[in-house]
């Protein structure tokens, strides 16, 4: 017969490694259900601020942008498209629903002449730079 030594914790050993597990499982799940979630690129150029948003599917009616102090956030809905089932098996990997992203305007922004383009699925929402006087030099004389 063989004493072992009882250890409450001996349960949790793998509890760490199963439970990353199911919350990966869980994610993947959920981000399936949460609906359509719209990659974003930005970039600053030497007169403007570029947000690129890419929306395939997206109408142009379907978005919206408003500005709120310092916050800039772009919104829409990606619809359904009706689909007709031929066969036995029907499997829809798009993403759809509502979607919304909010970014902070950078300080220096042109709110009044923000400008944006949808073009071949991506949002381009242009952010001009204020105009900003010339930078003089002036020597201070020390004394």
């Amino acid at each position: 017969m063989f004493l072992t030594k009882y250890s409450p914790l001996h349960e949790f050993r793998d509890f760490g490694t199963k439970f990353n597990s199911l919350m990966r499982e869980f994610e993947d799940e959920e981000s399936s259900l949460n609906g359509f979630k719209p990659v974003v690129n930005t970039r600053e150029g030497e007169f403007a601020y570029h947000v690129d948003v890419d929306i395939p599917g997206v109408k142009k009616d379907d978005l919206k942008i408003s500005i709120d102090g310092k916050m800039i956030t772009i919104s829409g809905e990606r619809k359904h498209k009706k689909e007709v089932k031929e066969a036995d098996y029907h499997r829809i990997e798009t993403s759809f629903g509502k979607f919304e992203r909010s970014f902070t305007l950078p300080d220096g922004a042109d709110v009044e002449n923000i400008t944006a383009t949808s073009k071949d699925g991506v949002l381009e929402v242009t952010i001009p730079k204020l105009k900003s006087e010339s930078k003089k030099i002036t020597n201070i004389k020390v004394k």
